[in-house]
């Protein structure tokens, strides 16, 4: 049986929501201080609540990857995230060389900090900037400035050579509202000056519930259309190859031997535990997210402490993984998904797999004859970038056909 090597934990603290942000997180105040009473007093609860959680895990091997994601873990000390570091690895223990990484924000981020979380034990940085342009830093709910953004690059740079860091990690996010193809050619330049050897370059994805919903119900946000979305894509992949970049995920380019292992460990299927609100793991076939509050995931806490059975698996609402998703997942990958391999790992017979999959090959059929999606073998990956670029599109495809397989109604024009 496989068992999880990685660990993911939530810090959901934030000065404030970003306008196109739906995660878990709980907003402080952008005056909130670090070191004031109040400030030390909520986040030292909950990190008392996220070590409860690690004591009621069961065993495991020793982690190869930690990923410390938030919110903005970055407000947290060097003595917090010591602390927690070495919970896990009294609870799992550490592989020699593990990827430890920690998340930052520029605005709550000095160069004492990086040497604080360096001497924590993070060896590996992902830095949230976004935009390295003003004017739309603030039109998307950032409080950070580029001034902030290039000299926090400048640092985490000075840091990887000087073997501190085995890498780091830069993050932005194109078709922006008012992006045009040559502000969004600047960005991508101004990245790769950075020397970051990874960027993860997100699409704007408009999730309800958040501002950047409410504006675009009422027709408020002026996003790049089709035509000029597909330029933005096909712009960051050609700008980056040429830089040296290899999109090894759809959202992920790394200079060579700088992909991150824990983001590969998510798109291979692999399982990893997850702690804190909001959070999700992953644990021998089943997925379990924790409330989305500080006071239902106490609560929580609570009552399966008082379990006899203290694990952080075998709680109610599992949800098993299935080929969907499975295969969902691993589209995301440059290397694709074996799609033999994961229909024994769902318990497919012989019959049941050619039937299926044919009938899947009929929905894709379109994708797979203008070589957007590549089949070879048992094999099947996106082309980079044509495909890649239209994803959704193809996976779309693929929930009509889980759907139908599974005799739900399916209306094809929600699609």
């Amino acid at each position: 049986m496989k068992h999880p090597r990685s660990a993911y934990l939530h810090i959901p603290f934030c000065h404030r929501r970003c306008f196109y942000c739906d995660f878990s997180i709980v907003p402080l105040g952008q005056k909130a201080l670090k070191g004031s009473q109040n400030y030390d007093d909520l986040i030292k609860s909950y990190l008392q609540l996220l070590h409860r959680e690690i004591s009621l895990s069961p065993d495991g091997p020793p982690l190869s990857t930690v990923y410390i994601g938030g919110g903005t873990p970055s407000l947290l000390s060097g003595p917090d995230i010591s602390q927690l570091l070495e919970h896990l690895l009294k609870r799992y223990g550490l592989q020699d060389g593990a990827e430890i990484t920690l998340e930052v924000d520029p605005s709550t981020f000095s160069k004492a900090d990086l040497n604080n979380f360096l001497e924590a034990g993070i060896n590996r940085l992902s830095l949230g900037g976004q935009s390295f342009d003003d004017e739309v830093l603030k039109k998307i709910g950032r409080i950070h400035s580029s001034e902030q953004l290039i000299e926090s690059c400048k640092w985490l740079d000075e840091a990887f050579n000087n073997d501190q860091l085995i890498s780091w990690s830069l993050d932005l996010i194109q078709n922006l509202p008012d992006q045009t193809f040559s502000t969004w050619e600047d960005q991508l330049r101004k990245a790769i000056n950075t020397s970051a050897p990874h960027l993860s370059i997100y699409d704007l994805s408009i999730e309800p519930g958040t501002l950047f919903h409410n504006k675009y119900k009422k027709g408020e946000l002026n996003l790049p259309d089709d035509d000029l979305s597909a330029d933005i894509n096909l712009c960051t992949n050609a700008m980056l190859l040429e830089a040296g970049f290899s999109r090894y995920e759809i959202s992920n380019f790394a200079l060579p031997g700088h992909a991150s292992r824990h983001n590969r460990m998510y798109w291979s299927g692999s399982y990893w535990w997850g702690f804190g609100m909001g959070a999700t793991s992953f644990n021998y076939g089943t997925r379990f997210s924790r409330p989305k509050t500080i006071k239902s995931y106490e609560n929580w806490l609570n009552k399966e402490e008082k379990k006899e059975k203290k694990s952080s698996i075998g709680f109610s609402n599992l949800v098993t993984t299935s080929f969907d998703e499975l295969l969902m997942i691993g589209l995301r990958r440059r290397e694709g998904v074996n799609i033999n391999e994961i229909a024994q790992i769902c318990g497919w017979e012989d019959d049941a797999y050619r039937k299926n999959i044919d009938s899947l090959m009929i929905y894709w059929k379109d994708f797979i004859d203008s070589g957007l999606l590549i089949r070879c073998g048992e094999r099947i990956f996106l082309s980079n970038p044509e495909g890649m670029n239209i994803s959704n599109h193809i996976l779309t495809q693929m929930i009509i056909w889980w759907e139908s397989i599974h005799d739900f109604s399916v209306d094809q024009s929600n699609f």
